[in-house]
């Protein structure tokens, strides 16, 4: 699957879309709030920065097949956050890039009312019909995503130093098949 045939993926509330480049001063917007940032990377991200993330997910549908979605409100179309899978080659032990990690930010306006579960949920029954285990890191202190982890059945299953911290490295297997 190549970027231009990225599906779009619908819940009651959102849409899940490939990026588009006008989609960039909302990611900016995003990635440079500190709230955002605060338990991914730990500091706001630069423009440029956000222009790299926004290469790289083009990058993930071209070469991997799979990649981040812009979500959006059906209804206004309003920006809310990015959720999507992707390897990034990361330095842990035990490894993951055997499989894909799934990852979420979300706008502020979006925080506390269901959408980033609502949008993961999307995302993995996306995943389901392509692979059979996603995986997820998340810093210990990021409540409110460990939360979304568990609620769509991430399962911790290692701790593990990264870059300069810890990180919680979840799993979740696709479900058995109902046939």
């Amino acid at each position: 699957m190549t970027y231009s045939q990225a599906p779009e993926l619908l819940t009651d509330r959102l849409l899940l879309r490939p990026h588009r480049l006008s989609d960039f001063d909302d990611s900016l917007a995003m990635w440079s709030d500190p709230e955002v940032a605060r338990f991914i990377g730990g500091k706001p991200s630069t423009r440029d920065e956000v222009w790299f993330r926004l290469l790289r997910y083009v990058g993930l549908w071209e070469l991997l097949g799979y990649g981040y979605f812009v979500v959006t409100d059906r209804e206004t179309g309003r920006f809310l956050g990015e959720v999507g899978v992707a390897d990034f080659h990361r330095p842990l032990p035990p490894t993951f890039s055997d499989f894909p990690e799934a990852g979420w930010a979300f706008a502020p306006a979006a925080h506390g009312r269901g959408i980033a579960t609502e949008a993961v949920r999307r995302l993995l029954a996306w995943c389901d019909e392509r692979f059979e285990r996603t995986v997820c890191m998340i810093d210990p202190q990021n409540a409110p995503s460990i939360r979304v982890a568990g609620k769509c059945g991430f399962r911790e299953y290692e701790h593990a130093a990264y870059r300069d911290g810890q990180t919680i490295l979840f799993e979740r297997l696709r479900p058995p098949s109902r046939d």
